[in-house]
């Protein structure tokens, strides 16, 4: 091939891309596809730990809550303000809070962990994906660090739906303790429209929301403290259906994993929290491991239009599940 087809082909490839990543500054990552804006990636120093925020449907829907890095979305319940859109922590490793950790939050017998970006690795943009590499310390209030946490996080361009893959290990620098609470780990906050409950003082918007697992059980009274291997949470958003799934891969420690999901928007894949699940304190899941026995976590997260079942969740899955 003559070279300056070559080079014109090189150069053109960025154009083709569907996925388009970049960091306008210290502080975030963001993240546009197919032209439109999807979500932001907060890893600044201010940030307690990493997360996005918000996310969007193929048309711009916003699935996640807004507070409380907006204060002023009607009809947002202003509670649990470590619910920052999606992120991936842990409410007691070595008895540190890594979950419920804001500045402004009062610790409850423990002190609050941070999760610190060491630093971005890599942005990989193909035709159809754009993904991010970045490291993570997780550290007490002395500054000790406990884990590295190594993130891969991969977008999909598709005309309907908004799908991240999440591949995330971490290593232990010390003996590391995951305790048994309900307060874990990989989680999202929705927005309000899709939330079951109507909160009594909150009148708009009509709360839409159903919750459904892969043995077809619905409602936070049947899922909650349940396993599975996947779990919808859908709704309307200004008359739209739409939803937002999250897959546990079959590889994935203890799979299938818990589900700390509530009725008033909180979506959460737990292994650590038998005695909370179970109702019963008897059962421990905690779980130590050391230096060389890194754990590995693999995620799938779809932003779809319609439910459950019009948006083919369960086929899906079964066909990325199989996926090494």
């Amino acid at each position: 091939m003559d070279p300056k087809v070559l080079l014109a082909i090189v150069l053109a490839l960025p154009l083709c891309a569907q996925v388009k990543i970049t960091q306008p500054g210290k502080d975030k990552i963001s993240v546009e596809i197919d032209g439109k804006p999807f979500t932001d990636f907060y890893i600044g120093p201010q940030t307690a730990k990493p997360y996005l925020h918000p996310l969007r449907t193929a048309d711009g829907k916003v699935v996640t809550r807004g507070f409380p890095m907006v204060t002023d979305i009607p009809g947002e319940a202003h509670d649990h303000p470590h619910h920052r859109g999606l992120w991936f922590t842990h409410g007691d490793v070595n008895g540190y809070d890594f979950w419920a950790n804001e500045e402004s939050q009062k610790g409850a017998n423990k002190g609050k962990g941070t999760v610190v970006l060491e630093k971005v690795d890599k942005f990989v943009i193909n035709k159809k994906s754009g993904t991010v590499s970045a490291t993570f310390a997780w550290k007490t209030p002395s500054g000790e660090t406990l884990l590295i946490e190594s993130r891969k996080m991969t977008f999909y361009s598709d005309p309907q739906l908004r799908t991240i893959d999440f591949d995330i290990t971490l290593s232990p620098q010390q003996e590391v303790r995951f305790g048994d609470t309900k307060e874990g780990m990989f989680a999202i906050r929705v927005a309000a429209a899709l939330e079951e409950d109507q909160p009594k003082d909150i009148t708009e918007p009509k709360r839409t929301g159903k919750i459904v697992n892969a043995q077809n059980k619905s409602s936070e009274k049947n899922v909650w403290g349940k396993r599975s291997e996947w779990l919808d949470y859908s709704g309307k958003i200004d008359g739209a259906a739409v939803g937002i799934a999250v897959f546990d891969h079959p590889s994935n420690p203890r799979y299938p994993t818990y589900w700390h999901v509530r009725a008033a928007g909180l979506l959460a894949s737990n292994i650590f929290g038998l005695h909370d699940f179970e109702r019963d304190p008897s059962r421990d899941a905690s779980l130590t491991i050391r230096p060389g026995q890194p754990l590995r976590f693999r995620y799938r997260v779809i932003v779809h239009p319609g439910d459950v079942n019009t948006a083919s969740i369960r086929e899906a899955y079964e066909s990325w599940a199989p996926t090494k």
